[in-house]
């Protein structure tokens, strides 16, 4: 009986998942139905919902407002490089490049791409402004002057600044130059080739996601500089580069040489300078000689063909690799006289073909029909098996080369360019920060730029600035159960699942704990089977069997009583008789509680027996 429950309530599990499952089914089917006919009903009416977008744009409903958060400028506060926020609304102290691209076309060499200070298109911080790149498919160029050059001596560095891809981003970049030191340092003419002492933020390009950190380091032996790329982040960088939110890029660059890589305050990156850096800051102490050549009679074969192997005489290299089944036997009923294909007979040539041009037509061929029902026909050939003394060319089993030496490599000299840096973080000082990037994406936003020495300074300038935005960020977006009632309105499948969801836990927990069979007390012989005592508890039975018992023997009694009272000759044999019966019925009584005693207690009833 408890098996078929189990059943029972698995059967109605499985039912009910698959009810869930066909019912999501069907309403994705027919939301797929509804997608389809509104695709192709958009393809027809483009033209109508093109020239009616204005005014269907001025007559929509606007949008529930959502929690506001107060926009204040951060101020600068501590020891720092450089600080610009952008909210004043000019570019007031940045310059835009009027240089041109060397070695390209002179239509695309120009740096003509336009930028604006605006607040973000779907701003939560009215009054918040930045820069932002306004042209696609150009290039762009505009740096400013810090407060005082950046000098790497005992005192780390931290750059920051925020990014928004507010369109996405397909191709194109936006990193930070930090720009070099120099005399002949010109702001109007700041282009790709401006040299510069630090490259940092993100790029991307089809699906390869990077975030840069580049710095030029200065050969002491040659006075030449040569790029170093940092490691690959191992976190995935697509969520900032697609979100179209806000996000704070910061590097921070210290001088026992690490370095630290954070998004959003949080870390992506870190590494040092000396051992995580391609090419590597510091050159091999040896490298292989550039004129040492193999020996013309150096062996690297680790294996050789024996030379004493001797083919075998019955070695039949000629055997072919198929012989004809000499026991296959033509089936009955093989058409030999009748072609496989014949020509069409229902073709008719063309009335356009010329013979003198096209040849002699001749009809397509087609199966012979007369085949169809006939194991074959054409001229019958045994078809061929694999041939049992087919052994191919031979060959001399291979052998450990005795005169093997190994993969030749050339030997190691001194590195004449070999040099040692340990402190790769003192750099050329930079003065200037700038952008110079092509995008085939417009309108990124850059704000709250920041260059310091002192991360308390730092990260009380990002509170200010991009804390704010995430501030407002977060209270603009709805909640948990709004959003689950969003998608549900673009999805209307996703109600059958959350039905399920709540449904189908609560029907199981029913199912499974509130109809269960109810357990059963242990019969005597389960006792018996152990030490175990048996409880002093009756079941109904007992109980109105004793009931009835007393009943009986006071009923009994009673009579005995009325009878004395009517025939008193008779009273001395009856109380006589009254008493043995009194006295038999104790000695039951007596041994009916032993049994009781002994039914309870396995080992008093052992115990009882042995004595």
């Amino acid at each position: 009986m408890r098996a078929a429950t189990m059943k029972l309530k698995a059967q109605l599990c499985v039912l009910l998942l698959a009810l869930g499952l066909c019912v999501t089914l069907h309403v994705r089917a027919q939301e797929d139905d509804v997608d389809v006919e509104d695709d192709l009903g958009n393809l027809e009416d483009e033209e109508l919902l093109d020239g009616g977008m204005e005014e269907e744009e001025k007559s929509a409903p606007a949008p529930a407002s959502a929690p506001t958060v107060t926009y204040k400028a951060p101020e600068p506060k501590g020891e720092h490089f450089f600080a610009e926020s952008f909210d004043k609304g000019t570019l007031d102290g940045w310059v835009v490049s009027k240089a041109k691209k060397e070695d390209i076309d002179e239509e695309i060499a120009k740096y003509d791409g336009k930028w604006e200070v605006e607040e973000l298109k779907d701003t939560k911080l009215p009054g918040d402004k930045g820069l932002v790149l306004k042209s696609r498919a150009k290039h762009h160029a505009i740096s400013a002057l810090l407060l005082r050059p950046f000098t790497f001596d005992t005192k780390p560095l931290i750059v920051q600044y925020e990014v928004n891809f507010q369109t996405g981003i397909d191709c194109g970049g936006a990193y930070v130059k930090l720009l070099s030191q120099s005399p002949d340092l010109d702001l109007d003419e700041f282009v790709d080739k401006t040299p510069y002492t630090i490259m940092f933020g993100p790029d991307k390009c089809g699906e390869d996601y990077k975030l840069h950190f580049i710095f030029r380091h200065k050969n002491p032996k040659t006075g030449e500089f040569e790029e170093k790329h940092a490691k690959k982040p191992e976190s995935d960088l697509r969520t900032y580069y697609t979100d179209k939110k806000t996000h704070l890029y910061t590097l921070v660059l210290n001088p026992d040489n690490s370095f630290e890589i954070l998004i959003d305050q949080t870390v992506v990156n870190s590494g040092n300078l000396l051992t995580d850096m391609t090419p590597p800051v510091n050159p091999p102490a040896e490298i292989e000689d550039p004129d040492d050549h193999k020996p013309e009679d150096w062996d690297e074969r680790p294996k050789i063909q024996d030379p004493d192997a001797v083919k075998p005489e019955d070695w039949d290299e000629d055997a072919p690799a198929k012989i004809s089944d000499e026991d296959a036997v033509k089936p009955d009923g093989w058409l030999d006289d009748e072609p496989e294909y014949i020509g069409d007979p229902d073709a008719i040539k063309p009335e356009d073909w010329d013979e003198d041009m096209d040849g002699e037509w001749e009809a397509p061929q087609v199966p012979n029909p007369a085949c169809e029902s006939a194991p074959g026909c054409g001229k019958w050939e045994r078809p061929t098996i694999d041939n049992p003394n087919y052994k191919g060319k031979w060959k001399a089993p291979m052998i450990d080369n005795p005169n093997y030496q190994g993969v030749w490599k050339p030997r190691k000299i001194p590195n004449p360019d070999f040099f040692e840096d340990l402190h790769p973080f003192r750099m050329t000082p930079f003065s200037a920060v700038g952008l110079e990037l092509w995008s085939m994406s417009s309108d990124i936003f850059f704000d709250n730029f920041f260059i310091t020495y002192d991360r308390n300074t730092a990260e009380r300038w990002a509170e200010e600035g991009w804390g704010l935005k995430k501030a407002a960020e977060g209270a603009a977006e709805p909640g948990l159960m709004n959003q689950m009632i969003s998608a549900a309105e673009e999805r209307p499948w996703l109600w059958v699942v959350y039905v399920l969801t709540v449904a189908l836990p609560l029907v199981l927990v029913i199912v499974f704990c509130c109809t269960g069979k109810k357990k059963s007390a242990p019969s005597a012989a389960e006792y018996k089977k152990t030490d175990e005592p048996q409880p002093d508890v009756k079941d109904d039975a007992e109980e109105e069997k004793e009931e009835e018992e007393e009943e009986e023997e006071k009923a009994e009694e009673s009579e005995e009583k009325d009878n004395a009272e009517d025939s008193p000759a008779e009273g001395d044999a009856e109380e006589e008789a009254e008493v043995e019966k009194q006295e038999e019925e104790e000695d039951k009584s007596d041994e009916k509680q032993e049994d009781e005693v002994l039914r309870r207690s396995p080992r008093s009833k052992a115990k009882a027996r042995k004595d």
